[in-house]
């Protein structure tokens, strides 16, 4: 599965569990996501997903499934029950880089 943020791709290592395989089915995936406590971006997925969450707390570049129905892209760290998808695989100062706010598009689609 690739991921692009407005456009750019961005590499990201998956996860291998339940959640990822059902989102994967749901591909492609256009989202507009917008930040939330300054912390994360989130946006709807548009259907639920398997929820495969425990409790954990997130880093910078983590990729989660909130709710079931929500995608949440960290650029801080926060600790709730979340479906861990992946992360972003840059240096935590590349990620700081990437567009945030309320005008974001990530695209999900297969490879």
């Amino acid at each position: 599965m690739k991921l692009k943020i407005n456009g750019t791709e961005v590499p990201v290592a998956w996860e291998r569990n339940a959640s990822v395989e059902d989102l994967v089915k749901a591909l492609p995936l256009r989202i507009n996501i917008s930040e939330y406590g300054g912390f994360e971006q989130v946006g709807p997925i548009g259907r639920s997903i398997i929820r495969d969450g425990v409790r954990m707390t997130t880093e910078c570049g983590d990729i989660v499934l909130y709710s079931g129905n929500q995608i949440v892209i960290f650029f801080g760290s926060n600790t709730w029950a979340y479906a861990k998808l992946g992360h972003i695989d840059l240096p935590q100062s590349a990620i700081e880089e990437l567009p945030s706010g309320s005008d974001v598009v990530i695209e999900l689609d297969a490879e």
